[in-house]
Parts: C-alpha cells; sequence; structure tokens
C-alpha cells in the first residue's frame, strides 16, 4: 500500500486554486479538491494526470454545512496541507448591492474560512505537524471603493492570518503562509460584475505564476507572499498613503463603466 501526504483544496476549479492543485498533486499530494460549482469534477480528472488519488466535492463553502460536507469526505484521513482559497468577490456600489449577495461575499471568504481553519489547525496543531496556506489579497492594504465589502473581507483575512500564526507559534511544527496576490487573471472579475471597469480590463497577473509563490512560500514556510513587485510596490505605498487617497485611487480602478469593453 502506497502511504502519500494528503493535501485539501478549496476554490480549486479555476484559478489559483487550480493551479494550487496541480502543484500539490505533482508533488504527490492526494488531494481532495472543492468548490461550488460542478466544474469542479472536470478540473478532477486534470489533476488525477499526476498520478495521485482526487476525489472532488461540490460544496458551499459560506455555510457551515458545506464545509462539514468537505471534511466529512476526508474520512478521518489527516491532512498534511490546507489550502484555504474560496473566495469570492462583489463589484458595484455597496448602497446598490442586495443583502444576499454581500452577505454571501462575507460568509465565503471569512465564515466559512475561519470555520474550515478551526477545524483543521487544531489536530494539526495537536500533533504539531501541517501545513497551511490561506489566500488573502493586496486588496485588504486598500480601502475598496466599489469592492467595500470585498476589500475589507481580505483585511480580516490577512489580519486575522497574522494573529492565528502568533497564537500557534509554540507549535513549531506547524506553519500559516499568507498568499496576498493582486489583480490576477481569473473568473473572479467576470463573477464580480467587474468586466466594465479599468481593472477588470487592465492586464493582470497569470495565475499559474501567483500559485507557484504561494506554493513555495508554503514549503518554506513563510509567513506572507506578495506575488508579482508590483504589487510589492503597491502594497507598501498602501501603508504610508492616507486611506482617503487609496479609496479614490480604488474608484478609478472599480467604478463601473471605468473601463472600455470591447
Amino acid at each position: 500500500m502506497v502511504f502519500r501526504k494528503f493535501a485539501i483544496i478549496t476554490g480549486a476549479s479555476t484559478g489559483i486554486g487550480f493551479e494550487l492543485a496541480h502543484l500539490a498533486a505533482a508533488d504527490g499530494y492526494d488531494l481532495l479538491v472543492a468548490a461550488d460549482e460542478p466544474l469542479i469534477d472536470a478540473a478532477a480528472t486534470d489533476f488525477r494526470r499526476h498520478g495521485v488519488e482526487v476525489q472532488s466535492i461540490e460544496a458551499d463553502l459560506s455555510t457551515l454545512e458545506g464545509v462539514d460536507r468537505l471534511l466529512a469526505a476526508a474520512n478521518g484521513r489527516q491532512a498534511d496541507l490546507v489550502c484555504a482559497n474560496a473566495g469570492r468577490g462583489l463589484g458595484h456600489a455597496f448602497l446598490d448591492q442586495d443583502v444576499a449577495d454581500w452577505r454571501r461575499v462575507i460568509d465565503t471568504n471569512i465564515t466559512g474560512t475561519l470555520y474550515l481553519l478551526q477545524k483543521i489547525l487544531a489536530p494539526m496543531v495537536g500533533r504539531n505537524d501541517g501545513k497551511v496556506l490561506i489566500t488573502g489579497s493586496i486588496a485588504g492594504f486598500i480601502p475598496g471603493t466599489f469592492q467595500a465589502v470585498y476589500n475589507g473581507s481580505k483585511a480580516f483575512i490577512d489580519s486575522f492570518a497574522d494573529a492565528i500564526r502568533n497564537e500557534i507559534k509554540d507549535a513549531d511544527g506547524v506553519t500559516v503562509t499568507t498568499l496576498m496576490p493582486g489583480p490576477t487573471e481569473t473568473e473572479f472579475f467576470d463573477r464580480a460584475d467587474l468586466l466594465d471597469t479599468s481593472v477588470g480590463q487592465q492586464e493582470k497577473d497569470d495565475p499559474a505564476k501567483v500559485a507557484r509563490d504561494g506554493w513555495y512560500a508554503l514549503l518554506a514556510g513563510k509567513a506572507h507572499v506578495i506575488s508579482a513587485w508590483k504589487n510589492k510596490l503597491q502594497a507598501v505605498a498602501a501603508h504610508v498613503t492616507p486611506a482617503s487617497i487609496l479609496a479614490e485611487q480604488h474608484r478609478k480602478l472599480a467604478e463601473p463603466g471605468s473601463g472600455e469593453v470591447s
């Protein structure tokens, strides 16, 4: 019987999560992958070409029940590595958004993520072994005009990851790494209804490159990684620029109609 390492990766149907799952499979990890869409099953077929066992589950990770379904699918198998990558965006003015829409952003990006982390970190800390990658964002450094709920949720996640990392620092065999990408070429902008904005139309980072940056930082046990130099510079600038200026700059990027759709 072959005993392989086991990884759980959420938001793995497309984008950064899809690329992270490929990297894990190529490194010999059996996978449990999840997303809130049927495409996750096709993605799982792609991951199997690396010769590892792959189980896929379609689950709404904005709910505690969905996270419980994901964890139950592991059948008690110990997770050596977890990538908490599931996330949801939302564009347009906050006052124009439906409550159900902005609540789902918060429930996916914060509530579901924290519930998953609490469930998987407890046994990792108990055995003093495990690696976790949390997908935050440099958006968490910037007041997100016309993306207020999304940016706010990522500010929470970035801060939470730093706090929980310190709380468990005595479990030196457990690492928590925060991946903080900038705008990345994924389905995020379509799903968040941001295609008619400047940020939706601009050139974005390659999700495979972003995933590699996160993966290598995860394996090295680093606390943070910001993918791409321009994002690192933006993160530095965000710490010294007044919030009012940052908010106005973000307006120019995310205001509906600010981009030209051909």
